[in-house]
C-alpha cells in the first residue's frame, strides 16, 4: 500500500502541487499547533501519518513512545548514537541529513541544484559577511521530515551573532528546488556567525525553514521561544559550543548550509544525494 501512495505522491507535478499551492504560512502554523497535542486521539494518527509518511528510523531513539507528533519530530538519541571526529583540525557535519548541491562559491554566486544559482548577498544581509565568504565553499544538507531533528556545533565555535530573517516556507525539497528561483533566499532562516576556536576560521550556519517547519530553536538564544517569536535582526552571541554539543533544532524537516572561508575545503567524499549522519567528517583545513 505506501508504495503506490508515496510514487502518487512523488511525482513531481503532484508533489509540488499538494506542498506548495496551498496557503504555506497557514498550513504550517496549522501543523505547529497539532503537533503539539498531547491527547491520544489526536496525536496516535498524526503520529502513524508521519511514520508512514516520512520512513521514520526509530532505531536510535531515546525512546519510541511519544506523547505527541511533536515529540517525535524533536526527539533526542540515545547517549553515543552520533559520534563526532575528536580530531580538532576536521569539520564535522552538524546534523542527520542528505547532502545536496556543494562546491565552491564562485565569486559571490552559489547553487540551489544544478543550473538554479543564487548570491551570497541575497542570502546573507551583510555585506562584510559575504565579502568574508566570497571564494569560500558551501554545502547544503536537507533534512528530511522523518530524520532526526536535532543539529550540533560542527567544530569547538564561538557563536559571535544570530540574525533571524522572516520569509516564506516552501518546501525546500529537489522538487521544488528545480521550479523556485533563488528558494533559499525567500525562505524563513537564521544566519548563524560562528568561529573555530582553535583556527579562528569564521563559518556560516544558515539554517532554512520550509513548509510545515513549526520553528527554529537555538540554545545559544532561547529555546523557550522561536525565532520567528523574536523577530527579525541581529542579536550578538558570546556563547561557546563544544563540537558535537547540541546546537538547537527544527521541529520538522528542512536545511541547513554551511559556509567555509577561502582557505578551508569540503571533504572530497561527498557527492549529491549522499546520506550523511551528525558527526562525519565532511571538511577540514587546506
Amino acid at each position: 500500500m505506501r508504495g503506490p501512495i508515496m510514487r502518487f505522491f512523488l511525482n513531481e507535478d503532484i508533489n509540488f502541487l499538494v506542498t506548495n499551492r496551498l496557503p504555506r504560512r497557514f498550513a504550517t502554523q496549522l501543523i505547529g499547533r497539532i503537533a503539539r497535542i498531547e491527547h491520544p486521539l489526536v496525536a496516535r494518527p498524526s503520529i502513524g501519518l508521519w511514520k508512514f509518511f516520512a520512513g521514520v528510523d526509530l532505531s536510535d531513539a531515546r525512546t519510541t513512545r511519544f506523547k505527541s507528533l511533536r515529540d517525535g519530530f524533536v526527539r533526542p538519541l540515545r547517549e553515543g548514537a552520533r559520534a563526532f571526529d575528536s580530531d580538532p583540525d576536521t569539520l564535522a557535519s552538524p546534523c542527520d541529513a542528505l547532502v545536496g548541491a556543494h562546491g565552491l562559491i564562485e565569486d559571490d554566486r552559489l547553487y540551489q541544484i544544478k543550473g538554479f544559482p543564487y548570491r551570497l548577498h541575497d542570502l546573507i544581509p551583510d555585506p562584510a559577511l559575504v565579502e568574508r565568504f566570497r571564494d569560500g565553499s558551501f554545502v547544503t544538507l536537507r533534512l528530511t521530515a522523518g530524520m532526526y531533528h536535532r543539529f550540533h556545533a560542527p567544530a569547538d565555535i564561538a557563536i559571535e551573532g544570530v540574525t533571524y530573517i522572516s520569509g516564506d516556507c516552501w518546501n525546500v525539497n529537489p522538487i521544488a528546488l528545480k521550479r523556485v528561483e533563488r528558494l533559499f533566499c525567500r525562505n524563513e532562516r537564521a544566519v548563524i556567525e560562528a568561529r573555530t576556536l582553535i583556527a579562528g576560521q569564521p563559518l556560516l550556519i544558515v539554517p532554512v525553514a520550509a513548509i510545515l517547519v513549526a520553528s527554529i530553536r537555538l540554545h545559544c538564544l532561547d529555546t523557550e521561544r522561536t525565532l520567528r517569536e523574536r523577530g527579525p535582526g541581529r542579536t550578538p552571541c558570546t556563547a561557546r559550543v563544544a563540537k558535537g554539543e547540541e546546537m538547537g533544532w527544527f521541529e520538522h524537516g528542512s536545511t541547513i548550509i554551511l559556509f567555509l572561508p577561502k582557505g578551508m575545503r569540503l571533504a572530497d567524499h561527498l557527492t549529491e544525494g549522499q546520506a550523511i549522519r551528525a558527526g562525519d567528517v565532511i571538511g577540514r583545513p587546506q
